[in-house]
């Protein structure tokens, strides 16, 4: 022991939302409450730490057009690495990023494989785009590629009608959603629309994405069924400037984004408020810079959520819903160490002091 570096964490670790310990040890890059005997080599960090952050809606490797190359991808992953963000949900993605996992100094990534959308119902080369009686196949396919999610489009504009509209029928995504769940894995979808957004709660869904569309109507669906949300309002800002792109050509699809953006808060409040999980997600990739995750957690706390619950839905809470440890004694050392408590203020994750990730020092 005497001969391996040590780290030693000391001022307040929360080790969960109520959890507050005087220090932890790193050996071996885990986590320990023990003081290692003998430990001669050891550098200390002085602060407030928490679990490593999770950005459970992020999207490594992907940019404005499609999949990008390995050194933009390793930036990516930098860039949130920074930000304290040290377990990534990829929500989809079309590069293969498995090289990550070789990483020691690379945040770990949970895949859902890559988009599956209707045809010419998406972000040009971005998803796998397929019709109805292909779904459950596809979706078989990425259940095995992924990490226990997969991810479906499940809605997009519909350019005959001008607007929003689902891209799946009800018994298709019930069968896909009953395949991926006999596969072990678990569905997620991006929606904005209402109108797509029953059916694939009834059908059994995980998890949506954005859920702008959540009206009081199916908020107690949501919470009987504890199907999750992960809200992306970092991304939703953005609705405004798309809707200015599409008055001319789709004013109906303009309108309903407006409408959606304005309720946004109230909508992401009311499904807290209802007991329906809320997990923090930037929505990462495609155009979305990196390394957002302090603005959406500050963004959920700006919906009414209360600091601790937004703090959790990025570290505690986050991190037991996608099935990986935080600070438990012998858990893999990812944290970070700010200069105060971010329980106090949120505003604190914009500014990390220390980065640690599987036991050493990065930043």
């Amino acid at each position: 022991m005497s001969d391996q570096a040590v780290l030693h964490v000391r001022g307040r670790v929360l080790a969960g939302p109520e959890d507050v310990r005087d220090e932890l040890w790193v050996v071996g890059g885990r986590v320990s409450y023990d003081r290692p005997a003998g430990a001669r080599d050891i550098r200390t960090v002085e602060g407030w730490a928490l679990p490593g952050l999770v950005d459970a809606h992020c999207h490594v490797g992907l940019g404005p057009h499609g999949p990008v190359d390995t050194a933009t991808a390793e930036k990516q992953a930098l860039t949130d690495r920074e930000a304290g963000t040290l377990l990534i949900r990829d929500a989809g993605s079309p590069s293969d990023t498995r090289w990550v996992d070789d990483r020691d100094d690379l945040p770990k990534i949970i895949r859902a494989g890559r988009h599956i959308a209707r045809t010419r119902r998406y972000i040009r080369n971005f998803a796998h785009e397929i019709e109805p009686e292909d779904l459950v196949a596809y979706v078989a396919q990425e259940a095995r590629r992924g990490d226990g999610w997969v991810k479906l489009v499940g809605d997009w504009i519909d350019r005959d009608l001008g607007d929003l509209a689902p891209s799946w029928p009800r018994d298709a995504v019930e069968a896909a959603i009953a395949e991926a769940h006999r596969l072990g894995a678990r569905v997620t979808a991006h929606c904005f629309a209402e109108n797509s957004l029953q059916d694939l709660v009834e059908a059994g869904i995980d998890c949506v994405e954005h859920a702008t569309g959540l009206t009081e109507e199916l908020i107690p669906l949501f919470a009987a069924r504890g199907v999750a949300i992960v809200p992306t309002l970092v991304n939703i800002a953005l609705f405004p400037r798309l809707a200015a792109g599409g008055d001319t050509k789709y004013p109906r699809w303009a309108d309903h984004m407006r409408r959606l953006h304005e309720r946004r808060y109230d909508t992401v409040r009311n499904a807290y408020d209802a007991g329906i999980p809320v997990y923090v997600g930037t929505d990462a990739g495609g155009t979305l810079a990196h390394g957002l995750v302090a603005a959406e957690v500050a963004e959920l706390v700006t919906a009414g959520i209360p600091s601790l619950d937004a703090l959790a839905a990025t570290s505690w809470a986050a991190r037991a819903w996608l099935g990986r440890p935080g600070l438990e004694e012998g858990a893999p050392a990812d944290l970070v160490v700010y200069e105060s408590d971010p329980r106090a203020d949120v505003r604190v994750l914009a500014s990390p002091r220390r980065v640690v990730l599987n036991g050493q020092v990065v930043e």
